[in-house]
């Protein structure tokens, strides 16, 4: 387990949730991230504090979850690097990560190794279809699929996940057939890698999620990959004896905070209320997703100072104009 932040009401206090420069364009906002453009070719993508659940952003921040992020993110990127080309240029500081500008593809590509999350909430609502995906009868929240199915999302006018199918991301000519097949293939290939470094950890990857976009008509990886944002991880030595009885699975994910929402009434429909992260569930998201850093990655998390970050910002991006 990771150590306790040595100051936790100052962590709570001074997490980064918002980046403001005064010699740069307002940035992109994402749910997570602040975009830069630096340049024609480059981008500044800065890792907050901030964390979403049911496409809403608490209105509280995660301690150094920013820097977690996108150390693990660094670091994972580096493991895939042999299966496709990446965004990644440069990681100068533990918040921010130097990338490739690109034309995003429009779908998120989600593989599932096991009944849960999304696909459990579907299937016990009595449907056997995800994505044209068919499911079979009888299956148990967490039990494995014969083989790891693809299940692609895409973004509504809104700005929510939307399932769709495969056949469908063809005939709306969101891509090439020919750009799918590829991106469809390195997903697969990344999955597999990732399934076997976790199993050396004695962990397993359920599910992830992967972005990718073209650089010079080259399909390449971006966002992040197998974080504990993007990815859902359970402890193999407990799998089997828990599903088996029919128990909620040891994780390391974000559904444990979906399920800490869906307990306080809210899925981010209509008419419901955000309710606010107390401070101790607040500390106990930093416990989960560095202990998640320090079994992929070996090394224990340190957090690394963020006092006048703007400031700090300014610097590092002059250096890639």
């Amino acid at each position: 387990m990771p150590e306790d932040i040595s100051d936790p009401n100052k962590a709570l206090k001074n997490c980064v949730t918002e980046t403001n420069l005064t010699n740069y364009p307002d940035p992109y906002r994402g749910k997570v991230r602040d975009v830069y453009t630096l340049n024609d070719h480059t981008l500044g993508l800065v890792v907050t504090d901030r964390i979403s659940a049911f496409d809403h952003v608490m209105k509280q921040a995660i301690p150094y979850k920013g820097q977690i992020l996108n150390q693990l993110a660094a670091f994972s990127f580096e493991t895939v690097d042999q299966i496709v080309d990446t965004h990644i240029i440069d990681v100068p500081h533990a918040n921010v990560t130097i990338a490739k500008k690109c034309d995003p593809i429009p779908v998120e590509i989600v593989i599932r190794a096991c009944l849960t999350g999304h696909a459990w909430r579907e299937y016990e609502s009595g449907s056997r279809e995800l994505c044209g995906v068919a499911l079979p009868d009888g299956m148990k929240k967490n039990e494995h699929f014969d083989e790891p199915i693809l299940t692609p999302a895409t973004k509504a006018e809104e700005g929510h996940d939307e399932d769709i199918s495969e056949q469908e991301i063809l005939d709306r000519e969101l891509v090439t057939e020919e750009i799918w097949n590829e991106v469809k293939e390195k997903a697969f290939k990344i999955f597999r890698n990732g399934q076997e470094l976790a199993a050396q950890q004695g962990l397993i990857l359920v599910d992830t999620k992967y972005e990718f976009g073209l650089n010079n008509g080259n399909v390449i990886l971006i966002d992040e990959v197998h974080t504990a944002d993007s990815s859902r991880f359970f402890y193999a030595d407990e799998y089997g004896h828990r599903l088996s009885n029919e128990e909620p699975q040891k994780q390391l994910s974000k559904e444990f905070l979906r399920e800490w929402l869906m307990e306080h009434d809210f899925q981010g429909k209509e008419g419901q209320t955000l309710p606010d992260l107390p401070d101790n569930f607040r500390l106990s998201v930093y416990n989960r997703y560095a202990e998640l850093f320090g079994m992929l990655t070996g090394e224990d998390f340190t957090p690394k100072d963020t006092s006048d970050f703007d400031i700090q910002l300014e610097h590092i991006f002059k250096n890639y104009h």
